[in-house]
């Protein structure tokens, strides 16, 4: 059992945003497979298709995606959420929006059916959304803080790792209230056919998650625990317990699976249970494994 910004997970593993959360019922099979917590994919003001197929391919370092926000919008997820509630576990809403009324709406929203909010601030491919707001440190302060005041559950911040200095944007966010960060979001990235010539990805471009980005992330992780005095929520190709004690070390108080989930729902079970045999046999707690590697 851990606790992180007031809410008790059971264990520090959690379904990453957009990876089977668009039900309630897939975020319920998530729950009852052994997460500590869910994360809903991205929900904005209204409903929306996403980008053209085709929006996901898989590399040999990973997957591709630019899915482009597919969702129902808030107003038609409420059963969802109710049904995923089932699970009891924490489940946080990821949400998104152009600008800070936006995503207060949202937000207000969805308060009351979720036990807190991500803010999506980091998606590649999104268009005027996600990241293309969150590399603006002035425009993370000012959501993350309007959000804040509007509703009364704990705020996270997802960050891109698109970016010179991401400690950059999760000082503003921690300026602007957030509970805690979420690093990280996939990374720019794009592939082309070479019979064709053209790119493959209906929208040209994505976002690259999987095993590729796990150094990325750790990295990323280990500058923000530097510079924030919030917790930070480490994701980025984590596919084994060995892979979550790692990005543990390097600061993350929990760990959030995305890709690693094609190889099926026990994933969570399995790295659950991995790092807590690591625990017994090193003698320690979860919280003693977090932060080690800025000790040694």
């Amino acid at each position: 059992m851990i606790t992180i910004t007031g809410l008790k997970l059971k264990n520090p593993t959690m379904l990453a945003a957009g990876i089977l959360g668009t039900t309630g019922a897939s975020l319920l099979r998530v729950a009852r497979s052994g997460a500590g917590a869910v994360v809903t994919k991205s929900i904005g003001t209204i409903p929306q298709a996403g980008h053209p197929n085709p929006c996901m391919v898989e590399t040999e370092c990973g997957f591709l995606n630019a899915l482009g926000l597919p969702n129902p919008g808030y107003r038609n997820y409420h059963e969802e959420l109710a049904i995923a509630k089932k699970g009891e576990i924490p489940v946080i809403a990821s949400i998104f929006g152009a600008d800070a009324p936006e995503f207060v709406e949202v937000a207000i929203g969805l308060c009351n059916f979720a036990d807190a909010i991500e803010l999506n601030l980091s998606c590649p491919h999104a268009g005027r959304y996600g990241a293309s707001i969150g590399i603006d440190p002035s425009l993370v302060c000012e959501i993350t803080s309007s959000v804040k005041k509007a509703v009364n559950i704990p705020v996270w911040v997802k960050l891109t790792p698109n970016v010179t200095d991401i400690t950059e944007i999760g000082l503003a966010a921690e300026e602007g209230g957030a509970d805690a960060v979420v690093a990280i979001n996939t990374v720019r990235a794009m592939a082309i056919d070479i019979e064709s010539g053209f790119p493959i990805l209906g929208n040209r471009f994505g976002g690259l998650s999987g095993t590729a980005i796990k150094p990325i992330a750790i990295k990323c992780v280990y500058d923000l625990y530097d510079a924030l005095n919030i917790p930070v929520i480490g994701v980025g190709g984590i596919s084994s317990w060995q892979d979550a004690i790692e990005i543990m070390m390097a600061g993350a108080s929990a760990v959030q699976i995305g890709s690693a989930v094609h190889k099926g729902l026990t994933v969570f079970a399995a790295i659950a249970d991995g790092i807590r045999d690591y625990c017994r046999t090193h003698d320690c707690e979860i919280k003693d494994v977090c932060g080690l590697a800025h000790k040694r």
